[in-house]
Order: structure tokens, then C-alpha cells, then sequence
């Protein structure tokens, strides 16, 4: 059986805290390490009163510090925000820390708003050949000191932390192919593109010294309960924050409604449908049918689960559900020293 894996948003739910967020994090994160997840990572996201990772690298040390074996990282760490020497630092320093157990999965969009992008970048001029060159230069920063080289990172130089690249549309998925380094495709919230940007991945991967063949990783909101009706209850959870975020009016993670029935448009009704046609939802067996038929479409190598619960110990069972239906399906195999074992 393929690994599944963690995506956090360390949600914020309504009458709660970033602190509670993180508590909640470390907490699933042990969970998830005893039922044999094979990473945990986080995402860079700003502005945004929902989610609590905007200091991701941080937020990856709380969580590493919380575990022992899994593999920790960002999913991802929003590259066209930041200098590429500080995330090679940032990354060094986590890799020095807790060595072997350290990703770093980049994206090329700024994770917010255009006004916060601003905010964050002060410079708004920069094109797509710039994230190219940001990753190519991130890979030599974290590669082998070379004769003349006058600014490394330290820590950070010759630790070879894995990186993968992170896409929702094309782009990525051709750069990744290029470069040679292992792909996740955001199918959990934009899956329009998503065995597009698979066949092009595959197709013009090119090996290189980091990766022989292409290993795809995709994002998936699994929700699962004890019976159909109650996994859909918590999946409107979710529901209520596509439609907020949409709105330009984001919201902590709200309660769940027994029905989103009069919530929202028609419009909005098939936006959500549209963003989240992946998505799993329901009891153990409607969720295992679901995998498998996933799996099979898609042939991914690895897949991201992510389940954005308001209740935390309702989160907790959903990923429990899964570890014991991945059980069911098989072992998973040994993990692929090249895409960051």
C-alpha cells in the first residue's frame, strides 16, 4: 500500500485560539506518528483567521519537537515570500535540530491576499522566471560548498534536505518535471487540473540526482466517521470556510451545521463542489471505496490526507479511520530514500 501522509492548516476554530490551534497540532501530530503516517507537514498562509502556520518554520520545530520518527515539513513554505538564503537557514537550522526528519516542500503563490502580499514582499514585480531561479538557487544553497562560493547558509549548506515542489495548476508540475524533484499537487482544493498536471509530471520528468523516477504526492480531504451522515456534518465545517474565504470575509473554523442547505447560493453551492470534487466523505466503507477508486485513477505515489475538523477529538478518529483502512489495504512499502524517507 502507498504512505498517506498529513497536511495541517492548524485550523483556529471560532471560540478558540492559535495556541489551542498549536496544542492540537503537536497532539494529532503524535497520533498520527503511532498510526503510521509517514509525514506531517504545514502550510504558509497569512492574514488569514483560520489558520495558525503563517510562522511555519516555527510551527515545524513545535511539531518535530512533539514527535520522534515522523518526517516533518512545509507544505508549503510560499518561496516567492522570502529571500532563498533565509529559508535555507530556516531549514538548516530544523534539519541540524532533528536531523533526517526535515522537508521542504515550496510553492510559488504568495498564500494570501494581494493586499497582504504587499505586506509581505514589498515588491509585487517579480515574474515566473523568478521562482525557478529561487529554487535552483535554495538547491545550491543546501548542496555541497563549491570552490569560491562567498555567502552560505549556515546551518544549512551540504544538509540536502528533501524538496519537493508544490502546485495547483501546471506550472509546477512541468518545473518539477524539469528539475527532477518529487511533486504535490493541491487536488484537495483545486483539482481541475489535477491528472493534467500528473501526465505532464510524469511524462517530461527528467532523472536527476535527487530523483530517479517521478514520485507524485496529492493532497486529499478525507472526512470519516462512524456513519455517512455524521462525516458530512463535520465536512461543513469546511464547507462554511470555502465559502467565507470566497466572500472576502475568512472566519475562524466554524461549528459544524446539520445541513448547509439555505447557507449559502446556489453559485456558491457549485464553487464548493467544483473546488472540492475530491474530497471523501463518510463512514469506513464509503471512505474505502473512495481511496481505492482515488488510487487507482490517479496512480499516486503517496497521499497527503488533510480534514479540516472543528471538534479535535473528531478529528483525531477521522485520522485514525484512515490509518486503519490504509492497514486493511496493505503494508505500506518501504519508503523511497529519494523522495525524503
Amino acid at each position: 500500500m502507498i504512505p498517506f501522509s498529513v497536511l495541517d492548516l492548524s485550523p483556529i476554530c471560532a471560540g478558540g485560539t492559535a495556541a489551542d490551534a498549536f496544542r492540537n497540532s503537536a497532539d494529532l501530530a503524535r497520533h498520527a506518528e503511532r498510526w503510521g503516517y509517514k509525514r506531517y507537514w504545514l502550510a504558509e498562509h497569512h492574514n488569514m483567521p483560520g489558520i495558525a502556520s503563517a510562522a511555519t518554520s516555527i510551527v515545524i520545530a513545535h511539531v518535530a519537537a512533539a514527535t520522534k520518527t515522523i518526517r516533518v515539513g512545509s507544505g508549503g513554505i510560499m518561496l516567492p515570500n522570502h529571500a532563498p538564503l533565509v529559508i535555507a537557514e530556516q531549514f538548516g537550522t530544523l534539519e541540524s535540530l532533528y536531523p533526517g526528519r526535515i522537508d521542504l516542500g515550496l510553492g510559488r503563490a504568495p498564500g494570501t491576499d494581494q493586499r497582504t502580499a504587499w505586506a509581505l514582499r514589498r515588491n509585487m514585480t517579480a515574474s515566473d522566471d523568478q521562482f525557478p531561479r529561487d529554487v535552483m538557487e535554495l538547491q545550491q544553497l543546501l548542496g555541497p560548498p563549491e570552490p569560491g562560493q562567498t555567502v552560505s547558509a549556515v546551518p544549512g549548506v551540504g544538509l540536502k534536505i528533501p524538496i519537493w515542489l508544490l502546485g495547483s495548476s501546471l506550472f509546477s508540475a512541468q518545473l518539477s518535471a524539469i528539475l527532477g524533484l518529487p511533486f504535490a499537487f493541491a487536488s484537495h482544493f483545486a483539482p481541475d487540473l489535477m491528472m493534467q498536471a500528473l501526465d505532464i509530471y510524469r511524462s517530461q520528468f527528467q532523472p536527476s540526482a535527487t530523483l530517479e523516477k517521478p514520485y507524485a504526492m496529492l493532497g486529499l480531504n478525507v472526512f470519516a466517521a462512524e456513519t455517512d451522515a455524521e462525516a458530512r456534518r463535520l465536512f461543513t465545517s469546511l464547507q462554511q470556510q470555502f465559502v467565507n474565504l470566497r466572500r472576502g470575509h475568512p472566519t475562524p473554523l466554524q461549528p459544524p451545521l446539520e445541513s448547509g442547505q439555505g447557507q449559502w447560493t446556489a453559485v456558491e453551492q457549485a464553487g464548493i463542489d467544483r473546488s472540492l470534487a475530491e474530497a471523501i466523505v463518510g463512514s469506513r466503507d464509503t471512505v474505502r471505496r473512495g481511496l481505492d477508486a482515488f488510487i487507482a485513477r490517479t496512480e499516486a505515489d503517496e497521499i497527503m490526507i488533510t480534514a479540516q475538523i472543528y471538534d479535535h477529538q473528531a478529528r483525531l478518529r477521522s485520522f485514525e479511520i484512515v490509518s486503519e483502512i490504509r492497514d486493511q489495504m496493505g503494508s505500506a512499502p518501504k519508503a523511497k530514500a529519494a523522495a525524503g524517507a
